[in-house]
This record gives structure tokens, C-alpha cells and sequence, in this order.
């Protein structure tokens, strides 16, 4: 099912870079969800967001917590969808240990320099964080075993693009851990058009 709306694109990830741009900046101003890490505790995250450090946490904007869907495995190879600062992935390669990898995906680059800052804090081997988007993932077929994402589909307007990428880096049997907003009604033609509606 391909979206079929009237949305300009390339004006939309530039409003969403620039929103997240400035939560990068300015963690503690007001966005549309709660953020930081007393949201993160208030999610339930597990007891790795301990050794997060404030570069990556305090622009945590996540708006659930993909990890209630089970614990990562020693030695998995983890994609990060719309890793932000780095929460996620800093969580998760904890919970892969140094016989794992994660990588963090981000098409912010102001997020993703927090991401690695708080990495080289923590002084993890086995993170990477590449600047790309969703809908062209610049990885071969079968690179992961998990990929995690927290609110950022909702955000993309090609989700067939997106899911499809998904499977196309997950090896046979891998799985998805996805936190995000859905909606349980339709939204009107002016609704799919409003480009702040889509920016989180």
C-alpha cells in the first residue's frame, strides 16, 4: 500500500530535522512528548539507562520503551532506527556486550553528534552511528538480527518503504522491537497535509 497524499517530502524531513535539531540544543525547552531521563525511568527502561550518559539522555525523545518487548541477547547485531542522541542504542549495546554491535541510523546530524559523544564516553567498541534515512538504509540484506525504533515510523510518510527496508536488513529470523504512535481513526486529507502534525 503506497501513500497516496499531497505532502511535500523534502519540506517535511527538513521541518523534523529542524525539530530535532533543536531538541539536541536545547533538551530542556518544551517539545510535544515528555523527554529526558526521568521520561525514560517513567517508561520502565531497564537498569542500563543507569550508564546512559546526560550527553545522550537528556534529548531522549522516545515515546514508548522498545525493550518492554524483551531483553537483547549477548552477541546480537542491533539496528537502531532513528537512534536520536543515542539513548536506545547506548542501552542496547550494553545489553549485546563487546561479542555484539549496534548500529545507530539517524538523518539528524546534530542528534547523531550527541550520540557519538556520549558513546566515546562510555567508551563502547561496538556502536556505530551512520547518518541516513529510513526509506534507503544504506546496509546489505541480512546485516541484523534486531532492529529497535522508538518514535520515529509514525513520522515517515512511506511506510511500505520503510518496513520493506526492514526486512531487507533483518537476516531469516530476526525481529523487530518497535515503540510508536498509531492513531485508531482516520485522518482527513487536510490532517495528512498539515506538515506540523507529522513533525512529533
Amino acid at each position: 500500500m503506497s501513500v497516496d497524499i499531497e505532502i511535500d517530502v523534502g519540506l517535511l524531513k527538513s521541518e523534523i530535522k529542524k525539530t530535532y535539531a533543536s531538541l539536541s540544543k536545547e533538551p530542556e525547552k518544551d517539545f510535544v512528548f515528555p523527554t529526558g531521563r526521568p521520561w525514560a525511568e517513567d517508561l520502565g527502561y531497564p537498569p542500563e539507562l543507569g550508564g546512559v550518559p546526560e550527553t545522550a539522555v537528556e534529548s531522549f525523545a522516545g515515546v514508548a520503551n522498545p525493550f518492554s518487548l524483551g531483553r537483547l541477547e549477548l552477541g546480537e547485531h542491533v539496528l537502531d532506527l532513528g537512534c536520536g542522541a543515542g539513548t536506545d542504542t547506548l542501552v542496547a549495546a550494553q545489553m549485546v556486550g563487546p561479542e555484539g554491535s549496534v548500529t545507530g541510523i539517524d538523518m539528524t546530524p546534530e542528534m547523531l553528534a550527541k550520540a557519538r559523544a556520549a558513546a566515546d564516553e562510555l567508551g563502547l567498541g561496538n556502536v556505530t552511528f551512520v547518518e541516513g534515512e529510513a526509506e534507503r538504509l544504506p546496509f546489505a540484506d541480512g546485516s541484523f538480527d534486531v532492529v529497535i525504533s522508538n518514535g520515529v515510523i509514525d513520522l515517515i510518510p512511506d511506510k511500505e518503504a520503510v518496513f520493506s527496508e526492514l526486512y531487507r536488513v533483518l537476516r531469516p529470523g530476526g525481529r523487530l522491537q518497535v515503540a510508536d504512535v498509531t492513531i485508531q481513526r482516520p485522518v482527513s486529507a487536510e490532517g495528512r497535509r498539515n506538515i506540523d502534525l507529522w513533525t512529533g
